[in-house]
């Protein structure tokens, strides 16, 4: 079952065509700059029955020329990805007449320098094909601690605290861009990256440190975190709402005892009664009520 977590890590690509710019930058490759990404259909899968399904695929179109490119989120070693990344490239090659260009986007340094390697296909030692990724991981992708650059640069801030999710300069990411988000406010941007960035480190320890750090101010945000603190909210709300009602309810009732029993409150006495949220001393007013012969006998 596909994760939040590994939708994320590759998610990144289609929201926004700078997030291509920004990794072949990252990887300080000579391609032109994106100026258009269209993502297309991902379902690889010809007239086997097998079914074979990239991450995502993108259309890019430079000043210069179009080609293709493969996203793909990787978590851990697994040899069985060459054999599945061969086949992606080669039938996207012939199924668009484009060039194809692969990028592994991976969480830990491990999985990323295995990723790096010329991935081969061999028998005896004989290499029928040999695929070479471009790989996006802490290994290569900054480490944005600063919010400014947080504000300058969402999808490469999210970008780095996704790869970064098992190093140890995470805590330092996440508040920088806590600060960031809490300085631009609320828009569809900030919720967009505050979502991604919550599902890309969902399945590691970074996840609850998230959480934890977001606790203090998630107004604007719609992630899960949002959602859980909301809903306590909501809750909260609910009994002080229930409780303001019967205190309501209560000093209305003493109220018409009084007044049934011709006894007029003053300005200041009907005030009082209004404010009071206290039920015991409510409740109390409203047994005095009862056999009171005066206002004062209650409120004096």
């Amino acid at each position: 079952m596909v994760s939040s977590s590994h939708e994320a890590m590759h998610g990144i690509f289609t929201h926004d065509a700078a997030a291509v710019g920004h990794a072949f930058r990252v990887l300080d490759l000579p391609f032109p700059e994106p100026i258009a990404v269209e993502q297309i259909s991902v379902d690889l899968t010809a007239t086997a029955p097998v079914e074979r399904r990239a991450d995502t695929i993108l259309r890019v179109t430079t000043a210069d020329d179009e080609f293709l490119l493969i996203v793909e989120a990787q978590s851990n070693r697994d040899s069985t990805r060459i054999a599945a990344w061969s086949y992606y490239v080669t039938f996207l090659h012939n199924k668009y007449e484009l060039p194809v260009v692969l990028v592994v986007v991976c969480h830990d340094k491990e999985t990323a320098t295995w990723a790096s390697s010329p991935l081969t296909l061999t028998y005896r030692g004989w290499t029928s094909f040999t695929l070479q990724p471009l790989v996006l991981g802490p290994h290569n992708v900054p480490a944005i601690t600063d919010p400014a650059e947080v504000l300058a640069d969402l999808p490469l801030a999210a970008l780095s605290a996704i790869t970064h999710a098992r190093e140890p300069e995470i805590s330092e990411i996440l508040d920088s861009i806590i600060v960031a988000f809490r300085r631009r406010g609320c828009d569809d941007e900030t919720e967009f990256y505050a979502e991604l960035i919550e599902q890309g480190i969902s399945h590691t320890d970074a996840a609850q440190l998230w959480r934890d750090k977001m606790d203090t101010d998630l107004s604007f945000f719609r992630s899960e975190s949002a959602q859980r603190l909301r809903a306590q909210g909501l809750e909260q709300g609910l009994e002080q709402g229930l409780e303001q009602g019967v205190a309501q309810g209560v000093a209305r009732s003493v109220l018409t005892v009084l007044t049934g029993r011709g006894i007029e409150l003053s300005a200041a006495q009907r005030e009082l009664l209004a404010e009071t949220v206290d039920l015991d001393q409510l409740n109390a007013w409203l047994m005095q009520a009862v056999t009171a012969t005066r206002a004062g006998e209650l409120f004096d």
